[in-house]
């Protein structure tokens, strides 16, 4: 692998650090999507990574980016999955991914219809995070799951990206504006989202070279349990909370059988007939 200019998604993903770290991710998200359950699924971008192939979920949707010159959805609807919309040569009936052209932050999709969301290196990639994290909120449904990957900054491999573009060189894939993991919190739990599992990975040095990965394939273990948090790598999930009405306070119950039964009282115009006596 020469180094030369990498400039862009396919080209990187070609590479031996793009191989190594999409292995990583892979197998994360394979890991974090089993155990999510619901009926709609939406991966946004990165269409190399198949992160929803472990979920279970009856629709699985794909949104790529919308491009000028491109035709966008007309308008909102209501996520449902295809019947018999499978793989023909599938080993088992699953639902393939139907592909959405559409901004990332103008979703053509209803109010709180998805139940799972994944942001692949979304936010890292645009010039407005904060409209798609928001975005990505409104259709998540209560109690829905967001999970995201994205490039440490407090890494090697961070560190190498801002030198290599003092040298015209960039390492990574471009244009990237690395999102720092405490950043990526504080936006989240601005958000309503409470974090639910958090990992870094990738501990090898950002190496162009196969063979100088491999031989740094110690760090791995070594990383994971002694500097945890300075992985080239990270993923997030999180998930959408709803923060509902309570009652402050004891609440008095008022029981009308129990109460005293009450007398009638005389008037002034009751006279002598009415008394029993008389």
């Amino acid at each position: 692998m020469s180094d030369a200019k990498i400039i862009d998604w396919p080209a990187w993903l070609d590479s031996p650090p793009g191989r190594y770290v999409m292995a990583w991710e892979q197998a994360q998200f394979d890991h974090w999507v089993g155990d999510v359950f619901g009926y709609h699924a939406l991966q946004l971008g990165l269409p190399e990574l198949d992160a929803l192939r472990e979920n279970r979920m009856p629709y699985r949707g794909l949104v790529l980016p919308f491009r000028p010159q491109q035709r966008p959805a007309p308008a909102p609807v209501e996520v449902r999955a295809a019947a018999g919309c499978v793989h023909p040569h599938a080993h088992h009936a699953r639902p393939v991914r139907d592909v959405l052209i559409s901004r990332f932050d103008e979703l053509p999709i209803a109010t709180q219809s998805i139940d799972l969301a994944v942001l692949p290196h979304v936010l890292e990639f645009t010039e407005n995070p904060h409209d798609i994290l928001r975005e990505v909120c409104r259709v998540l449904v209560p109690e829905g799951q967001i999970i995201i990957t994205g490039f440490n900054n407090l890494s090697l491999w961070g560190a190498r990206e801002q030198l290599a573009r003092l040298s015209g060189k960039p390492f990574l894939p471009q244009p990237v504006d690395l999102i720092a993991f405490t950043r990526l919190k504080d936006w989240l739990k601005l958000l309503g989202f409470d974090l639910d599992r958090g990992r870094f990975g990738c501990y090898r040095p950002p190496m162009r070279r196969e063979h100088w990965l491999a031989r740094f394939s110690f760090l791995e273990a070594a990383g994971d349990r002694w500097w945890p948090i300075f992985g080239g790598v990270y993923g997030v999930r999180a998930v959408k909370r709803v923060r509902g009405m309570r009652l402050v306070g004891r609440v008095r119950k008022r029981i009308l059988s129990l109460q005293p039964e009450l007398k009638p009282v005389a008037t002034p115009n009751t006279t002598h007939r009415d008394h029993p006596d008389s």
